[in-house]
């Protein structure tokens, strides 16, 4: 393992919940991007790969949601759907490439709205109750 493998095997080590996940959105994000450029440069393989990636990492997303909480039903919805749409355009590629877009538009909003999330609980945790005399 050279020098930058062992870094970023580290970073993520050290990482919290809510940066790993804001980590997975970003990458299924960039392979989405790549998916796109990799169709229209008709490199077809590595158009397969970035969506099987990125289903992977949906798949994942899907699976570590803590069904606990009632927004987990909706977010479980909205993953199963992402990669059922994913697999429809890896099927159709020329067909369905404005799909690649509105899949990524969605994981960007889905990012947006945890890193929104994660700082306020961070800032809940940053403020702490003083006892009021007088």
């Amino acid at each position: 393992m050279n020098g930058y493998s062992q870094y970023k095997e580290k970073s993520i080590y050290s990482m919290s919940g809510p940066e790993l996940l804001l980590l997975l959105f970003d990458e299924a994000i960039k392979r989405l991007t790549r998916a796109e450029h990799s169709l229209e440069d008709k490199n077809y393989d590595d158009f397969e790969d970035c969506l099987q990636r990125t289903s992977r990492i949906v798949r994942y997303l899907t699976d570590i949601l803590d069904m606990s909480y009632p927004i987990s039903r909706d977010l479980r919805r909205i993953y199963v759907y992402l990669v059922y749409d994913i697999s429809i355009v890896s099927a159709g590629r020329e067909r369905r490439k404005d799909e690649i877009g509105r899949i990524r538009h969605i994981l960007s909003e889905l990012r947006e709205a945890f890193d929104g999330a994660s700082r306020q609980v961070n800032d809940m945790r940053i403020v702490v109750p003083k006892e009021v005399r007088g």
